[in-house]
């Protein structure tokens, strides 16, 4: 079942993809390996260019021809190809006013996560991101790819997605600590039952959040 919170609605599709609707605006989170959807998308949010973030089959999926491309500078040869849609490149702390959708990018990386001796997964540099939208009194934090970063202490969304699986992106122990720093109303885990990681990461969750931080786990539709 998808999370209602005020006026917004919130459908996770696996992995790191998720649905949010907002007075009849529809924004998809990196769409990947997604079904099918019947409402089309007007915002696609991409964090980074890794296969299971920015999939141009999932994004034909739910583009129409008013969808509008946000995803950082690294995502622009592929995404490019899609002409007929208005694009905007993004680095962290980058802004977009859509009126009653605001989008602002921010930091994404790897500290302690490596493909090889001192080479990290997601590097600073590159500039993948995160995004906190702004749905009117709604803020909705998704973590993109990353792991427990300073960066963190300067978020205070309403709704945080974070990964838990580890491997790519930070442990579940390790979001048990992002959660006390972002100090948001709900979280809901992600980065899932995918490639990397199992139910039992978000499961792990439970009990163990501050007071006053509701934990919701979403089945993937």
């Amino acid at each position: 079942m998808p999370y209602k919170h005020q006026d917004v609605t919130i459908t996770w599709l696996g992995h790191d993809s998720f649905k949010v609707e907002y007075k009849g605006k529809y924004v998809y989170f990196d769409p990947y390996k997604i079904k099918p959807q019947k409402e089309k998308a007007d915002y696609i949010l991409i964090s980074h260019n890794h296969f299971d973030h920015l999939s141009p089959d999932d994004i034909k999926k739910v583009l129409d021809k008013k969808t509008v491309l946000v995803a950082p500078h690294e995502c622009k040869e592929e995404l490019e190809k899609f002409k007929e849609n208005k694009k905007h490149y993004v680095k962290p702390g980058d802004v977009i006013d859509f009126g009653d959708i605001k989008v602002r990018a921010v930091h994404a990386y790897n500290v302690n996560k490596f493909r090889s001796p001192g080479v990290v997964f997601h590097p600073k540099e590159d500039n993948k991101v995160g995004y906190v939208v702004k749905f009117g009194e709604v803020e909705i934090y998704h973590a993109g790819d990353t792991d427990h970063i300073p960066e963190m202490k300067d978020l205070k969304p309403t709704i945080a997605l974070l990964p838990v699986s580890g491997t790519y992106v930070m442990t579940k122990e390790e979001a048990i600590e992002a959660a006390k720093d972002i100090n948001p109303k709900v979280v809901i885990p992600m980065h899932y039952g995918t490639i990397v990681g199992s139910e039992a990461d978000a499961v792990y969750l439970k009990g163990k959040l501050p007071k006053g931080i509701e934990l919701v786990i979403l089945k993937p539709e």
